[in-house]
């Protein structure tokens, strides 16, 4: 008798696991978002900022204001290094995802997103957004699943 069995190897599983997060990250839309409990409102894009002064970390902030909230979009390190520092190490991932931010708001430039509208993906009262949405198209980027997949592959 024989019996045909798959070797599961860490490389399949990890394999799987990234398939899985990329399907999270990339395949969000309206209809999917409303059906796991977010609440899609419009914000605007009143600041946008590019700092590495909060303890020598770069980190990307849009402050999003709708009307009935406000909050900072962003926050994650991307780089690190200070004025005067001898040495500067930034993320590839940190670069993509600054890329996609701009891509999701419609932008050619960094500066540029300041005064834009942007669909911001929220659960509640102080509940962090974490998915932006083009302000007509269903295009949206989330991310917390975009660092948490990038910090996978490394």
């Amino acid at each position: 008798m024989n019996i045909y069995r798959r070797k599961i190897t860490f490389e399949v599983i990890i394999d799987k696991f990234h398939e899985l997060l990329g399907e999270i990250m990339n395949n969000w839309n309206q209809e999917k978002l409303e059906h796991t409990g977010y609440k899609i409102e419009n914000a605007k894009i009143t600041f946008v900022d590019l700092s590495m002064a909060d303890y020598g970390c770069l980190t990307l902030r849009l402050c999003l204001e709708s009307e009935r909230w406000g909050c900072i979009y962003g926050g994650y390190s991307l780089g690190s290094g200070y004025v005067g520092a001898d040495g500067f190490e930034g993320s590839a991932a940190g670069m993509e995802s600054i890329m996609r931010i701009m891509d999701t708001v419609g932008c050619d430039t960094f500066n540029e997103m300041k005064g834009k509208y942007v669909r911001a993906a929220v659960k509640g009262w102080g509940d962090r957004v974490q998915i932006i949405g083009h302000i007509t198209k269903d295009k949206w980027f989330d991310q917390e699943s975009f660092f948490k997949e990038k910090k996978c592959q490394e």
